[in-house]
């Protein structure tokens, strides 16, 4: 299982390589990702593809908005609560 700390560390290196191609300038844990326009509903579906895909949890459809989780450590946070249960 993945520590929150892991989580959010793998989190911020896909978003900055893979949506916002900024390898090297990691987002913080605590930036507004969806509300702010930071990621988009593209994006968005391509992020919940890769945390399904790194760390083998389910997130519903319904769940991929800002009101679930809107920064790293909001999702790793879910993450860690779906691998525990």
């Amino acid at each position: 299982m993945h520590t929150p700390e892991n989580i959010s560390a793998q989190l911020a290196a896909q978003i900055a390589t893979a949506i916002l191609k900024t390898p090297r300038q990691l987002p913080q844990l605590d930036a507004a990702l969806i509300s702010s326009g930071l990621i988009d509903s593209f994006h968005l579906v391509d992020l919940a593809l890769f945390v399904e895909d790194t760390f083998g949890v389910r997130l519903d459809d319904g769940e991929l908005n800002a009101q679930c989780f809107d920064t790293i450590a909001q999702l790793a946070a879910l993450i860690a609560s779906r691998q525990a249960g």
